[in-house]
């Protein structure tokens, strides 16, 4: 693993776990400071210094352009959602998008039945595409960069688990749209929401769903997380309410650091990314992962665990697949 991914993880520092129901999240800390200064996407909409629309009036399902008017970077989150314009769509990667500059981006549409303008451009959902389905869409970015070095995911996996996930929750959206399984779950979210506060100085999570460790996120600023603290939370969350455990084990914290520990030894992958820094993909024997560094910073990252049949389902998409759909 590359020595400044490493550092990272073994600086974190993890907090008490708190519980509620089937879900348990660890605070994640860290003393490592420096990195360069950003934007989220909350903040920057807000302060009107971001512009999110199609890339041209006809539009285009897998990219959109960004246009960067702030004089530092802007952070865009792997799986966090954009609404509005001709469809929905979430990010393919973690970009840290360049100050004073106009972007493509790689995205995945999560609204299926909608290709229509109902806004000239997008905005915050308050949405991050849940672990399992941020796992699926990042084995087939990975495969992508492999084969063309190209950040596309396959759209059609991308909504059949959307529209498994819609069955699951037994929601029915009359465009597809992810966005509606979590506005139709909203007083559930909410719940989870209320018992998994943000700590000061935080910079990320470990999840555990079961009793078992599902997955991490941490961000290198502490003001950063914070405004995606929410975001975050309910995407584990919406995973817990439709996990099928017939018991409720109280987490272990040896767990937390035996997670940390199968991390490092995933074999990893580098690729130029489309903002500023280098993107990196990780796969272990029963995890998958991703990271973004910039000027020898740990921007973001983000581990999560597969199950032996989570694993073997997604090889076996993968050899079958022949390109990448749209």
């Amino acid at each position: 693993m590359d020595p400044i991914v490493k550092k990272y993880i073994n600086g974190f520092e993890l907090g008490e776990t708190q519980v509620f129901k089937n879900m348990g999240v660890t605070p994640l800390f860290t003393s490592d400071d420096g990195s360069p200064e950003y934007l989220t996407l909350k903040e920057a909409l807000e302060k009107n210094r971001l512009k999110i629309t199609e890339v041209s009036q006809s539009g285009s399902v897998p990219e959109l352009k960004v246009i960067n008017n702030a004089d530092i970077p802007v952070l865009l989150l792997d799986g966090e959602e954009l609404v509005g314009a001709k469809q929905n769509r979430v990010l393919n990667t973690t970009i840290l998008v360049k100050e004073k500059s106009e972007t493509v981006i790689p995205v995945s549409c999560t609204e299926q039945g909608r290709w229509s303008y109902v806004s000239d451009k997008f905005h915050d959902s308050g949405t991050v595409m849940t672990p399992k389905l941020r796992t699926t869409k990042a084995r087939t970015v990975a495969s992508s960069l492999e084969a063309s070095r190209e950040y596309r995911s396959d759209q059609g996996t991308v909504w059949d688990t959307i529209h498994h996930l819609s069955a699951e929750a037994d929601v029915n959206s009359q465009t597809g749209a992810m966005k509606d399984v979590f506005e139709a779950k909203k007083r559930d979210l909410d719940a989870y929401l209320g018992a998994f506060k943000s700590n000061p100085k935080q910079k990320g999570i470990l999840v555990f769903l079961g009793g078992e460790v599902a997955g991490l996120d941490f961000v290198s600023h502490e003001r950063a997380y914070s405004l995606l603290h929410e975001k975050l939370v309910k995407s584990y969350a919406l995973d817990a309410l439709l996990e099928k455990s017939a018991s409720i084990p109280v987490p272990d914290p040896a767990n937390a650091r035996a997670f940390l520990d199968e991390v490092q030894g995933c074999s990893e992958k580098r690729y130029e990314s489309i903002g500023k820094g280098w993107d990196y993909r990780f796969e272990g024997k029963l995890m998958v992962g991703s990271g973004l560094v910039a000027e020898e910073k740990v921007i973001h990252l983000a581990f999560f665990r597969l199950t032996e049949s989570e694993k073997a389902g997604a090889m076996a998409g993968l050899r079958r697949r022949k390109g990448f759909r749209i």
